[in-house]
């Protein structure tokens, strides 16, 4: 069985001459999904595809006549205000519309004429969440992230005894997920100082950032029914980049015995674009687990899942300080990983979320939960690059940041290139630390 078909040909080029430009995110092997308008214009938001600066209003689409069957139904359902109603449809339906999109945009192709007009430049467009989210679950996915904070509060036994058995996850707060570009004030809570008798509220003081994939569910499951591993990945629309900003010192206090509650739900930053499951297909690479550690029960377990289970995604994180900014400077790399480290693969988190008979619907976000690396300039989390803030992060100019303060903005990119396929990239996710109000 292969995963790959025509849309991936690494030969394909589009008559939208960005596209076809070296390093960039949206060739014609991407086409990924989001939700836009143009700025200042009042207009009402519509789903689109992006292709190399552009991108392709799938209302203006769908109206042009430029589709037909499964895919004008697929079109249609994206040219709404969200991406909830293509995401209910369906891999055979992404999967139609995905294909009559790459032909229609080709070299060539017989509907340029009619699409030409459909486009609209990123550089004029505004985005909004893509999906109305009526759940959000953060899992905990980095076998080298659990460890790395294990060690900091348990230097004797940092991996509890169920990480390598179950996917851990906690319900997360879907209300404070906006998109890329948001700005959001220094969150305040309880915090117990050292040698104190009672807790005091204030401002955070130890604000992070978490590295972080989200998984846009699709088609959903009936309450009471599982989906089988085997299956997962049909219920999977697509992934986009997500930075889960946590507040440090509140959740020390706060986290026994219930876990992460103000600490966690106070912003959450996604990118604009969600990357479709058939746009990786050239990227997937073999979930395997280090030798000795025990394999997955069958109910996580698949021999799909253990040949091509996992994804090599490139991610970046990027700091830019306000005298950066004011500098005129660009961000900073601080991290960079590959999502291919991760312990539990999509299909193991989505089909444990199930396994009691939970019901995903169109829409719920999973998050991956910190995405580190083997090493600690892999690491995802201030926290643990700065290892507990006793090593701060040093910058261009002499600044230095152990955690983040206000005005800094930080950014996430995430990309997939190899040679013989072409580059598959997400895009941006920004986001700006306000002062406490």
């Amino acid at each position: 069985m292969t995963l790959l078909n025509e849309t991936h040909d690494p030969s394909l080029r589009s008559w939208v001459a960005s596209a076809n430009a070296a390093g960039n995110d949206f060739p014609l092997q991407n086409l990924p999904f989001a939700v836009f308008r143009r700025k200042g214009s009042g207009e009402a938001f519509r789903g689109g595809v992006a292709i190399g600066d552009q991108i392709l209003d799938l209302s203006a689409a769908a109206a042009s006549g430029a589709f037909t069957g499964v895919a004008a139904t697929a079109a249609q359902a994206g040219a709404q205000d969200k991406l909830n109603a293509l995401m209910a449809l369906g891999e055979a339906a992404w999967s139609a519309l995905r294909l009559a999109l790459s032909r229609a945009l080709r070299e060539g192709s017989a509907q340029q004429a009619a699409l030409q007009g459909c486009l609209v430049p990123q550089a004029e467009a505004e985005y909004d969440v893509p999906a109305r989210i009526g759940d959000y679950t953060d899992f905990y996915t980095s076998v080298h992230h659990a460890t790395n904070i294990g060690k900091q509060f348990r230097p004797d036994n940092p991996l509890l005894p169920n990480y390598k058995w179950v996917p851990i996850g906690y319900h997360g707060r879907a209300s404070s997920i906006g998109v890329s570009g948001q700005a959001f004030h220094r969150p305040k809570g309880q915090t117990m100082p050292p040698g104190a008798e009672m807790p005091v509220v204030g401002p955070c003081k130890r604000l992070d950032i978490e590295l972080e994939l989200g998984i846009f569910v699709g088609k959903g499951n009936a309450l009471g029914h599982a989906v089988p591993i085997t299956q997962a990945e049909q219920h999977v629309f697509g992934i986009c980049l997500l930075n889960d900003w946590s507040a440090r010192d509140i959740q020390g206090w706060e986290y026994q015995p219930l876990g992460p509650f103000l600490s966690k739900n106070f912003a959450t930053t996604i990118s604009p674009w969600v990357v479709t499951l058939e746009a990786l297909a050239p990227y997937r690479v073999a979930f395997t687990r280090p030798e000795g550690d025990p394999a997955p029960l069958p109910y996580l377990d698949s021999p799909a899942n253990q040949a091509h289970g996992a994804f090599d995604i490139q991610l970046q994180v990027g700091l830019r300080t306000p005298r950066m900014a004011q500098a005129g400077q660009g961000d900073a790399t601080i991290c960079r990983t590959s999502y291919r480290h991760a312990y539990w693969t999509i299909a193991q988190m989505l089909a444990h979320h199930t396994v009691n008979g939970c019901n995903l619907q169109p829409g719920d976000l999973l998050g991956s939960g910190t995405l580190s690396g083997p090493t600690l300039d892999q690491a995802g989390a201030l926290i643990e690059l700065t290892t507990g803030g006793k090593k701060p992060v040093q910058l261009p100019g002499g600044e230095q940041r152990v955690f983040l303060e206000d005005g800094d903005a930080v950014v996430i990119r995430g990309w997939c290139e190899k040679p013989g396929a072409a580059r598959v990239g997400f895009g941006e996710c920004w986001g700006t630390v306000l002062p406490a109000l």
